[in-house]
């Protein structure tokens, strides 16, 4: 290699003034040189690890454990947790969740609702295409939907699309037209696509004994490349791929594998052992009990409440209002989150939710946080109301024509959750000095001899609100008998008008307000007492990055967002990390 002629002379002039002086000079030279050679190395790692910023990279395996087995990988008849886990991998629907927990369009590419909130015109992305490489069009859309409200199969997503009817306009272009308007509806668009030429020549009684049930194919951001079976058939694992869709982002995440476990604790046993990286499916004991080791646990609301339903024509101590306020004060709602929960729950005082709703909710008051001693503080209520407590510490008072005593007769379902929630509320009414009676059924029992004839006097129960919070089926006078939901009959002609708004409006700031106006009756007169809205627990390996689980309304959508998923990551400067975020 030959110098240029002005490096050479500068290597020339640096070694001859070297040359010229003395051994000391030159050790002090020498030592500055290294002081600003190495002061410059530093500078130059401190500005480095100071902007350096980390990006996903593709590549990479995750391994999740659940209990069960799939049978009905089909978005059209998934009922168990297995089923619902594969679907929303698989299969992708005209919408989808963003990393907000808000719906946006996913196979749609844009979707168009009429003023009148009765008419949606979808027109669908070009290019979109199943894992056997056939586009998505308006044909597969109106042949799932056709599927679901077919009566002979039994769907069980069929009573959200009763009504509905599915005009194709083009290939891209079709109209979703309603009986009438209904906010919530837009739900049903998450619903995953079935390929119809797949599907279409199967007579309706054949497609739940189909393979395709089994080896599915969709559109979604997985792919299934391999099925493990049992020696009796059984699916034991799934193997699925990332598929790569020129019309949309390809997931970081290679290869995910799900092993399915016939129970609990040998599912807990492979998470231990490290064989899976993560699991939805542990109880809210177990989840407490790896709180402190090295695992993440993902935590977040589901739009659920359970609560103590109180039916004033069967008792009559309850039609008193002060007595349904102090029966509700009277609960530590965050020491019964902790006894019944493990702590994985939210103490709340309304039917709505919390975390999914923009307006900030009235949630917290004396029964959320209580002082020192609840029970004084219900006592005071008691005696404030014209409630008379006497030598046996039973309270009396003349309700309408009748002297009454309160006391309740407490009905509930005969499962872990349910006992120990209600056996939590006995203890604090009794404290109080209510006379409680518990009774308990199975599920189906409890729900077809106590709570469809409302025969009852105080019921603890959980409703599924959903995420859209639609509060009509279980609040609206309208569905006070059977089939409603309403199983406190409450009726509120001032509440049924902000229910029906809640139901129609489709400006959300209007819906929020009278969701908050709705929530602010609820809470003067307590038809109902509420408890807690459960917690979903997701447990993951700490080298897997996972996008935020916002308005989650089932566990399966923690996948909602798997595409920005990564396990893999690069350091790059941040002008590289915008590059790479525009070539993705």
């Amino acid at each position: 290699m030959k110098l240029s002629p002005s490096s050479s002379s500068f290597l020339d002039r640096y070694f001859s003034f070297i040359s010229r002086r003395s051994p000391f000079d030159v050790f002090l030279f020498n030592i500055a040189l290294v002081c600003v050679i190495g002061s410059g190395l530093y500078l130059l790692i401190v500005i480095n690890a100071q902007y350096i910023t980390s990006v996903p990279s593709s590549g990479g395996t995750i391994v999740e454990g659940i209990v069960g087995t799939p049978r009905f990988v089909n978005p059209v008849l998934a009922l168990t947790r297995a089923d619902q886990d594969m679907v929303e991998l698989v299969f992708s629907g005209l919408m989808k969740l963003d990393e907000s927990g808000n719906l946006v369009p996913d196979i749609a590419e844009s979707i168009t609702r009429s003023e009148d909130g009765r008419t949606y015109a979808v027109k669908l992305q070009q290019g979109i295409r199943f894992h056997n490489g056939t586009e998505v069009t308006s044909k597969d859309i109106a042949y799932t939907i056709g599927l679901i409200q077919n009566p002979d199969l039994k769907s069980p997503l069929r009573g959200n699309w009763d009504g509905v009817v599915i005009e194709e306009v083009d290939n891209y272009n079709l109209t979703i037209k309603l009986e009438e308007a209904y906010t919530p509806f837009i739900e049903n668009l998450l619903v995953g696509i079935l390929p119809r030429d797949l599907w279409s020549e199967l007579p309706i009684e054949q497609i739940p004994f189909s393979q395709n049930n089994t080896e599915p194919i969709g559109s979604g951001p997985y792919q299934v490349s391999d099925v493990l079976r049992t020696p009796s058939g059984l699916i034991s694992a799934y193997q699925l791929s990332s598929f790569d869709s020129s019309a949309r982002a390809k997931p970081n995440i290679t290869t995910l594998v799900f092993n399915f476990y016939q129970n609990e604790d040998q599912l807990l046993t492979a998470l231990k052992a490290r064989q899976i990286s993560g699991t939805p499916s542990l109880s809210t004991k177990n989840l407490a009990a790896l709180a402190e080791d090295d695992y993440r646990i993902i935590e977040e609301p589901l739009p659920r409440t359970f609560g103590i339903y109180i039916n004033q024509n069967r008792i009559v101590a309850l039609r008193d209002q002060s007595a349904r306020h102090a029966l509700s004060v009277a609960i530590d709602r965050t020491a019964l989150v902790e006894s019944a929960l493990d702590g994985f729950g939210i103490p709340i005082t309304s039917p709505v939710p919390p975390g999914f709703i923009e307006v900030e909710l009235e949630n917290t008051d004396a029964s959320t946080t209580p002082p020192v001693d609840g029970t004084e503080q219900a006592r005071t209520i008691l005696l404030a109301g014209g409630w008379v407590q006497n030598e046996n510490g039973n309270w009396t008072k003349k309700v309408g024509d009748e002297n009454v005593t309160l006391a309740v007769t407490l009905t509930t379902a005969n499962a872990d959750v349910f006992t120990t929630t209600a056996e939590f509320v006995v203890e604090a009414w009794k404290k109080l000095g209510v006379e409680v009676t518990l009774i308990q059924f199975e599920q189906t029992d409890l729900v077809q001899n106590i709570i469809r004839p409302r025969d009852f006097e105080a019921v603890l129960y959980g409703a599924d609100i959903g995420r859209s919070i639609d509060l009509f089926p279980f609040w609206h006078s309208s569905q006070k008998n059977d089939p409603g939901l309403n199983i406190a009959q409450y009726t509120n002609i001032d509440a049924d008008a902000l229910l029906e708004k809640i139901r129609n409006e489709t400006d959300t700031t209007l819906r929020n307000e009278a969701i908050r106006s709705f929530e602010r009756i609820m809470k003067s007169e307590y038809p109902a007492i509420f408890l807690y809205t459960p917690t979903f627990g997701y447990v993951v390996d700490t080298d897997v990055n996972i996008s935020q689980l916002l308005k989650i309304s089932r566990p399966s959508e923690r996948f909602a967002n798997v595409h920005t998923w990564h396990v893999r990551s690069n350091n790059v400067w941040p002008v590289f990390s915008s590059q790479n975020s525009l070539n993705n």
